[in-house]
C-alpha cells in the first residue's frame, strides 16, 4: 500500500515567534541572533532575507548587507513552548510523528488519508489550524516517501527576492507515480547527500542538473563520491525512499545543546544552565520515554575541543534533581576551571519507570510526582510559569546564550 507522508515545516520560525510578541516589527528586516562580533544568525524574517541575510551567516555580514535590520536575542526556551504547541495540533492529526527539528517533522496520515489527494486536503486544514491557533504560518510538502514530500515543502515554501516576497502555494502534493519526473526536474544540488563539496565534484564531470546525473555511470560515479553515497544518489535520483516515518518515541536519544555567544567559566553561571538544560530534557524524557538509564553531558571548550561524560543508572530514571546531582560534579571534574563554549545535556538508554520499592522508594516517587506536576502547569501555561529559583539571574548576569 502506497504511503501518505507530509512533511510540515514553519516558515521563519524563530523570528514568526518573535513577532507574536512585537508585532510592530512585522514587515521589517528582522533578524534572531547574536548582534556582537561573534554573533550569528540564527533566523531572518521574508524581509531580511530580501538583502541576501540568512541562518548560519555572521551578524556582521548581515549588518553589512542591511544596516537597519533588527537584530532580536534568541530566546530557545519561548520557541521550545510554541514547538510543542504545534506538536500538539500534529498529534491530533497522526500518531506518527517524527520531528526533524524544533520547527519540521514527518507526519506518516495513511490511515487518515488513504490517498495523496485526501492527505493534501488534510495539509491544508492543519495549515489552517496552525495558523488560527497560533497564528503563525507553515509549509507542506505531500508525496508517498519522506525524500520527496520533503522537497515539496521547500516548493510550497515563501520565497523572498530583491524585488518582492512571493507567499508560494502554502502546499504541494506530488501525485503518485510522478516522483520520478519530479525529482528529475530538479537542480541535483537538491538531493539530500549533495551538499558544496559533493556538488563541486560534480560539476568537474557536467552534472548540474538530476537529469544529468542519471545519464553518468555507476562506475564513474562511485569513483568520484563512493560506493555507498553513489548508490544513495542513484535511488534518491529517481525519487525513491522507502524509510518509515519513525515516531520520536522510538527515538535513540533526546538532548538539548547551546552555543553561548561570550565563553563561560564561572561555575555558577555553568551549574545554572547545566540545570536549565537538564530541566528541559527531563521534561521531554517523561513526556515522551518514561525515563532513561544514560545521562550525558558535553562540553566544548574555547578551542573547539569537545568532551562528554555519562552516568548511567541500572534502571531509568527521569527526576531532574537526581540527574542533575550526578551531572554536576562530572561537569566540575571535566571542565577543571576552563572556558566552555558550547554546553549539552542529553538522555538516551530508555524504558518504563520502574515501580520496584526501596529504602527511597517513597522519596523517588515524590520527586517524581512533584516533577510530573510542574511538567503539567508548564504544558497548560507556558514553561515560564514556574521555574527553578536556580535557573534564574539577574538581568546583567550570566552567559549569553546562542542557538543551534
Amino acid at each position: 500500500m502506497s504511503r501518505s507522508i507530509l512533511h510540515v515545516d514553519m516558515n521563519a520560525f524563530f523570528v514568526s515567534v518573535e513577532l507574536l510578541d512585537r508585532p510592530d516589527l512585522r514587515g521589517q528586516p528582522v533578524v534572531v541572533g547574536g548582534g556582537g562580533a561573534r554573533g550569528v544568525v540564527a533566523a531572518a524574517s521574508y524581509e531580511a532575507r530580501q538583502f541576501g541575510i540568512h541562518s548560519a551567516m555572521s551578524s556582521a555580514e548581515a549588518l553589512r548587507r542591511c544596516p537597519h535590520a533588527v537584530f532580536l536575542p534568541a530566546n530557545h526556551q519561548k520557541y521550545s513552548e510554541v514547538s510543542t504547541q504545534v506538536r500538539n495540533i500534529f498529534d491530533r492529526h497522526s500518531s506518527l510523528v517524527e520531528p526533524i527539528s524544533i520547527d519540521e517533522a514527518f507526519l506518516d496520515v495513511t490511515l487518515a488519508a488513504p490517498t495523496l489527494e485526501r492527505a493534501g486536503e488534510l495539509a491544508h486544514a492543519i495549515r489552517v489550524e496552525v495558523r488560527e491557533h497560533l497564528n503563525l504560518t507553515c509549509s507542506v510538502g505531500v508525496a508517498s516517501n519522506k525524500f520527496v514530500a520533503k522537497l515539496a515543502s521547500v516548493d510550497a515554501k515563501p520565497v523572498a527576492t530583491r524585488q518582492a516576497i512571493d507567499p508560494g502555494p502554502g502546499v504541494v502534493t506530488i501525485a503518485l507515480g510522478t516522483e520520478d519526473a519530479y525529482v528529475g526536474s530538479l537542480a541535483v544540488r537538491r538531493l539530500w547527500g549533495v551538499g558544496p563539496k559533493t556538488a563541486e565534484r560534480l560539476s568537474r564531470i557536467g552534472v548540474r542538473s538530476v537529469l544529468e546525473l542519471r545519464a553518468v555511470p555507476v562506475e564513474v560515479l562511485e569513483s568520484l563520491v563512493g560506493v555507498a553515497s553513489a548508490r544513495h544518489l542513484r535511488e534518491v535520483s529517481y525519487g525513491r525512499d522507502d524509510r518509515p516515518v519513525i515516531s520520536d518515541r522510538d527515538a535513540k536519544s533526546i538532548g538539548h545543546e547551546e552555543t553561548f555567544h561570550h565563553d563561560v567559566a564561572a561555575g555558577e553561571d555553568l551549574h545554572r544552565e547545566l540545570l536549565r538544560m537538564t530541566d528541559l530534557v527531563t521534561a521531554g524524557v517523561r513526556r515522551s520515554e518514561g525515563g532513561a538509564r544514560t545521562w550525558t553531558v558535553k562540553i566544548r571548550f574555547t578551542d573547539f575541543s569537545t568532551i562528554s561524560r555519562s552516568r548511567t543508572w541500572k534502571t531509568p530514571v527521569d527526576s531532574s534533581a537526581t540527574v542533575i546531582g550526578e551531572l554536576t560534579p562530572l561537569l566540575d571534574a571535566a571542565v577543571a576551571g576552563r572556558s566552555v563554549r558550547l554546553l549539552g545535556v542529553s538522555a538516551s538508554g530508555f524504558g518504563p519507570m520502574s515501580q520496584q520499592l526501596d529504602f527511597f522508594s517513597h522519596e523517588n516517587e515524590a520527586t517524581s510526582g512533584r516533577d510530573r506536576a510542574i511538567d503539567e502547569i508548564r504544558d497548560r501555561f507556558g514553561r515560564s510559569a514556574l521555574q527553578r529559583a536556580s535557573t534564574l539571574r539577574r538581568s546583567n548576569d550570566g552567559p549569553n546564550r546562542g542557538s543551534r
